[in-house]
């Protein structure tokens, strides 16, 4: 995955000796290691961080993303209703919007389910390896979202919006809580080894905050980063006059446009990319983890080696103060379907999902917490919506797929000030719409900025006139959910 990037230093660091006083010192001022070095120096001057509205419970997140909507019903909702009314048509009064519009007969959940641990919370057959954490998991399966439709109900799962063009959670924390390393970037994308999701980058967008906030996405596969090296040797000479160039150009930018966010950002990239030429190879070496934890994640065999280098990698950017990291499982749409949109075979497709991310998880909870981390890191595990409980077929006929479904699903979250063990509201009897305690995403995003000491009403900023947030103008922290 990550063993064939370079470990050598960048060639600027080691052709000053052929240049003048001048132009050391020129260079020293304006130029890209200049530039660095001077940013960590005034490091302990300015910090990189910010001062949260409280104090924090959480100082870090992983976020798992589920691309497609797994199913609640198959997985952290138990409804043994389905089970005695398999094969029977529906009796609501009114009929179910649905994206596809084919409602056949209630199929029962296609996974056994038990209690696990002390606390006994319901966990099905599909994940056996997250049913033995199933003591740190705090399960909401009350979630409601706004569309039945992939790419806007995503955008607002990330967002708060269904509409592209505004910042992801991942950007608001970078906003709101600043970096704690000036040799990485403060969110850190790692998307799925198959495809990037449908929408592409906008998945992880600053939107109309600085583009700094961005986020940076890994390469799952080859060399983590595009172009981070040169790909061949630089002459001294050459390497010189494309620095001066370099700076000259900058200067000239910053005295025409002054402090203009784009071009800031990309000073501030130049910067950062010298520290993440020293960086990136050390912390992308999965090699230095023992045969035990290697293993432990999954890295040994298939189909978990993928999606566990994924989150082997996401507890070695947190070490290094990654402030937060989002695991993408799941690629784009059409077919094969490469993600957990199981309209045509939910035990095929769910099948194939969970058995490449579910030991891999469950391996990062406990490595976390036998680290002492998982006290301080939030792991958020999330989908953009659930499943129907009846199949995706044409009346009076009994499919092997569930359609979309969004009045009602689950999600967990696990870590750092949440009351562990426990399930929060309720479906209806067959798992198809919230009727106790309701969560919005509005709610969910609240509920996680409180958990890193951000208040989402304050956490501002201002764009087109309107102080924009990532809760938009709704929210409400659970606090049942909150130790």
């Amino acid at each position: 995955m990550f063993d064939n990037i370079k470990s050598t230093q960048p060639a600027s660091r080691n052709d000053l000796a052929g240049c003048s006083r001048r132009e050391l010192l020129s260079f020293g001022t304006f130029g890209l290691t200049g530039a660095a070095l001077s940013s960590l120096v005034s490091a302990s001057q300015k910090s990189h961080r910010n001062i949260p509205h409280f104090v924090p419970k959480a100082k870090r997140v992983v976020h798992i993303c589920l691309m497609g909507g797994m199913s609640h019903i198959d997985s952290f909702d138990y409804k043994p209703e389905l089970a005695k009314l398999h094969g029977k048509e529906l009796q609501y009064e009114e009929r179910p919007a649905t994206f596809f519009n084919r409602i056949g007969l209630i199929r029962k959940n296609d996974w056994g389910f038990k209690q696990h641990g002390e606390s006994g919370l319901w966990v099905s057959d599909l994940f056996p390896n997250l049913a033995t954490v199933a003591d740190d998991l705090t399960v909401i399966n009350s979630m409601v979202a706004d569309s039945a439709n992939h790419t806007p109900a995503t955008f607002q799962q990330n967002t708060g919006f269904q509409l592209n063009g505004f910042p992801v959670m991942g950007s608001w924390i970078s906003y709101g809580l600043g970096s704690e390393t000036e040799d990485l970037p403060a969110y850190v994308v790692l998307p799925d080894a198959r495809g990037y999701p449908a929408g592409g980058t906008i998945n992880w967008s600053n939107g109309f905050l600085p583009s700094v906030h961005q986020g940076v996405a890994f390469n799952s596969q080859g060399t983590p980063i595009p172009d981070l090296f040169p790909p061949d040797a630089i002459a001294a000479e050459t390497e010189a006059s494309s620095r001066k160039l370099l700076a000259e150009m900058n200067q000239n930018d910053l005295a025409r446009y002054g402090t203009e966010d784009t071009l800031l950002a990309r000073i501030r990239s130049h910067e950062l990319a010298a520290q993440m030429q020293l960086t990136v190879p050390e912390v992308t070496n999965l090699e230095n983890e023992t045969k035990a934890t290697r293993r432990m994640y999954g890295l040994d065999k298939e189909p978990t080696a993928e999606f566990g280098k994924n989150c082997l990698l996401s507890r070695r950017l947190l070490e290094k103060g990654v402030r937060f990291v989002q695991i993408i499982s799941g690629g784009s749409f059409g077919s094969p379907r490469i993600n957990w949109d199981g309209h045509e075979d939910m035990v095929q497709n769910h099948n194939r999902e969970a058995e490449r991310i579910d030991q891999p998880v469950a391996a990062l909870i406990k490595d976390l917490k036998q680290r002492s981390m998982l006290e301080d890191t939030l792991i958020l595990f999330t989908t953009e919506f659930g499943r129907t409980p009846y199949t995706q077929a044409g009346d009076g006929e009994l499919g092997a797929g569930r359609d979309h479904n969004m009045y009602g699903f689950s999600l967990f979250m696990a870590g750092a000030g949440l009351k562990s063990g426990t399930n929060y509201g309720e479906t209806d009897e067959l798992g198809w719409k919230s009727v106790k305690d309701q969560v919005h995403w509005y709610d969910f995003h609240a509920t996680v900025l409180h958990l890193l000491g951000m208040d989402h009403e304050k956490l501002t900023f201002y764009h087109n006139g309107i102080e924009r947030r990532l809760t938009n103008v709704h929210g409400n922290v659970i606090k049942e959910l909150l130790a």
